[in-house]
C-alpha cells in the first residue's frame, strides 16, 4: 500500500538532517514500545476515544501499553510527527503485534468478530 512521500531527491541536502530528526524521539519511543508489548493504545487527554479503546481491552481482560501525549492544545507537534510516521490520521492509534489496527472502533470490530484473539494467539 504505497502512499505519496516526497522523495528524498527532492530535499535539499541543507535542511535533510532538519527533516530526519524533526520529532522523532516520540516516534522511537512508540516504536520501542509497540515493539516491547503485545497491545499498545497511543492516545491522548480529553479525547473519549482512547478511553473507549482501553475500556474495550478492560472489558476482554487484555493487557496493554497506554502512552498518552498531551490533549488537544498541548503537544499536537509531536502527535503529528505519530501521524505523518503511521499515516493515521486520528487518535487512538492501536497497535496489535506491531501492526497498527486503527482506533477505538476498529479495535472494537476485532473484539466482536473474535479477530483480536486470533492475532494475539
Amino acid at each position: 500500500m504505497p502512499r505519496p512521500v516526497l522523495e528524498e531527491a527532492c530535499i535539499h541536502p541543507a535542511i535533510r538532517t532538519k527533516v530526519t530528526e524533526s520529532r522523532q524521539t516520540i516516534v522511537r519511543e512508540v516504536m520501542a514500545v509497540v515493539a516491547a508489548n503485545d497491545v499498545v493504545v497511543v492516545g491522548m487527554g480529553i479525547n473519549p476515544h482512547p478511553k473507549q479503546a482501553r475500556k474495550a481491552l478492560d472489558a476482554i481482560g487484555q493487557p496493554y501499553k497506554y502512552l498518552e501525549y498531551g490533549n488537544y492544545l498541548s503537544q499536537w507537534r509531536d502527535r503529528n510527527a505519530l501521524k505523518m510516521w503511521t499515516g493515521w490520521p486520528t487518535f487512538p492509534m492501536v497497535f496489535v503485534k506491531g501492526t497498527l489496527v486503527g482506533g477505538a472502533s476498529d479495535l472494537q470490530k476485532l473484539i466482536d468478530s473474535g479477530e483480536l484473539k486470533g492475532l494475539l494467539d
